[in-house]
């Protein structure tokens, strides 16, 4: 009995090792399983990701590595070539807005978004994770040196931070450097056909210090240039009509520099001016008319009448040059004015004619009777020896030598009634006096009766002669400037 418990202890020892080896396995794999699950957490919320790319960056442009941001790269990956070629520098651009467009100082203020992107082999890198990496405006890599020529001023936006993007591709070694800019930009412009008018508006940007030998600017190939929805709204007075790409590389004494640019089609609204400038303008042209179917007598009216709007469109005038730099040449909206004010004053001038032509009215007219009255004094004289000659007798009439009142009118009506009465029955004189009358027309009547004083006559041509020319004046001036203005067609942006 003895002897069989040392064999009883021994192999309960062996069975707890078993049971004990047996736990230990359980808790090495369960620990397995758990730092399993643990990584994929990791690699599933971008631990390696983010770890992967803090080395590819320290690793690129820390101080130990041998980057040097004032130089710039070669232009090309191929290890093999040693002879620098010129950085391809391809450029898009995104348009955000158009504001202030200013006729008199001739600039316009832009907002867009700026990108360049090119080869910089020093900075490339392989990863299996990493599409790409950013870098922040601190961490200092080479930047083409670009500068915009016609730029008057400008800024970079920094609320909060800085409005720049720098992004290094995988496996390409490209770089992708974006930026928000505003900027004022001149934009010289032809104001022949104003406010007819379609101005184009450049920005040019090229390398401000590296020639073609060392830099090469192009456009990109899709899309390089991008426009925002509802851009047009924030251009009061313009339509965006077109938006091109061109190139504009300059020769200077210190070289040739590439430079690209970008056409901006601005058309003027129309609508504006039309309401504010030509209607009215043309109304008061009208008004002008209104003197015309005046009585040549009423002085003070037709006077007031012309003065009034004469001075209404200098001052329209006076109003519209304002807004206007002081060119050389002759716009369209002068050629406009210009002739209303033209026919304004020719109104003003055709009243002072017809007062002149009723002065001379009178003094044809006191020479008239006049000559009529010793006319009909002859007459009578002649029928009174007819009669005598004939046996018969009439009897004559007393003819005194006329006489003038204050106004210039003759004081002989009574006597020249009573020598009509008597021609009345003398068909010899009848006769002659018929004979003026004999083949008029209408009109004739009407010009020989109705208007037989000049003044009238006066104001009657000009009824018909100053809206006629003022009709073929429009039909010419909206010929000239208006069709060429519709035939600029705005094209989906």
């Amino acid at each position: 009995r003895n002897q069989s418990i040392p064999y009883s202890n021994s192999s309960c020892q062996d069975a707890l090792v078993d049971r004990g080896g047996m736990f230990f396995s359980v808790l090495l794999l369960v620990q397995q399983s758990i730092l399993q699950t643990s990584g994929e957490k990791f690699r599933d919320t971008g631990y390696e990701k983010l770890m992967d790319e803090q080395a590819l960056i320290n690793r690129l442009i820390s101080r130990e590595s041998d980057y040097d941001y004032r130089v710039r790269p070669r232009g090309t990956l191929n290890p093999i070539s040693s002879d620098a070629t010129a950085v391809d520098v391809h450029a898009n651009m995104y348009l955000r807005s158009i504001s202030k467009v200013d006729d008199v100082n001739m600039e316009y203020s832009l907002h867009f978004t700026f990108r360049e992107e090119w080869v910089d082999e020093r900075l490339y890198f392989n990863s299996p994770i990493l599409q790409h990496i950013v870098l922040s405006p601190e961490q200092k890599i080479w930047v083409p040196d670009t500068f915009f020529q016609n730029e008057k001023d400008g800024k970079k936006h920094m609320i909060d931070k800085p409005n720049v993007l720098i992004r290094v591709y995988n496996g390409t070694g490209r770089i992708l450097y974006s930026c928000r800019l505003t900027l004022t930009l001149s934009c010289p412009m032809r104001l022949v056909d104003y406010p007819l008018d379609v101005q184009t508006c450049f920005i040019d940007f090229a390398s401000y210090a590296y020639t073609t030998k060392d830099i090469e600017y192009h456009w990109k190939d899709s899309k390089p240039i991008q426009i925002k929805d509802g851009i047009r709204e924030s251009l009061p007075s313009f339509i965006l009509s077109d938006v091109r790409t061109n190139s504009c590389t300059s020769v200077t004494n210190t070289g040739v520099y590439s430079c690209l640019r970008t056409e901006i089609e601005l058309k003027r609204e129309f609508s504006y001016y039309l309401l504010q400038l030509y209607i009215p303008s043309f109304m008061l042209v009208a008004v002008s008319w209104v003197s015309f179917w005046l009585d040549k007598d009423s002085v003070p009216a037709r006077v007031t009448l012309g003065v009034t709007t004469l001075l209404t469109m200098t001052t329209q005038a006076s109003g519209v040059n304002a807004n206007l730099p002081p060119v050389s040449y002759t716009k369209a909206i002068d050629i406009w004015i210009g002739v209303c004010l033209a026919f304004i004053f020719g109104a003003l001038l055709e009243f002072a004619l017809v007062n002149w032509a009723a002065r001379q009215d009178i003094v044809r007219n006191q020479y008239r009777t006049r000559h009529q009255t010793n006319m009909l004094y002859r007459l009578q004289s002649e029928a009174n020896n007819h009669s005598a000659y004939n046996g018969h007798h009439y009897t004559a009439l007393p003819m005194e030598p006329p006489r003038m009142n204050n106004n210039g009118h003759s004081m002989v009506i009574r006597q020249v009634v009573l020598s009509c009465n008597h021609l009345l029955s003398n068909p010899i004189a009848l006769t002659q006096m018929g004979t003026a009358r004999v083949g008029l027309s209408w009109w004739g009547s009407l010009w020989q009766v109705k208007y037989r004083e000049h003044s009238r006559r006066i104001d009657l041509i000009s009824r018909v002669i100053f809206p006629l020319f003022f009709v073929i004046f429009n039909i010419t001036y909206w010929l000239r400037y208006l069709v060429p203005y519709l035939e600029v067609e705005t094209k989906t942006l």
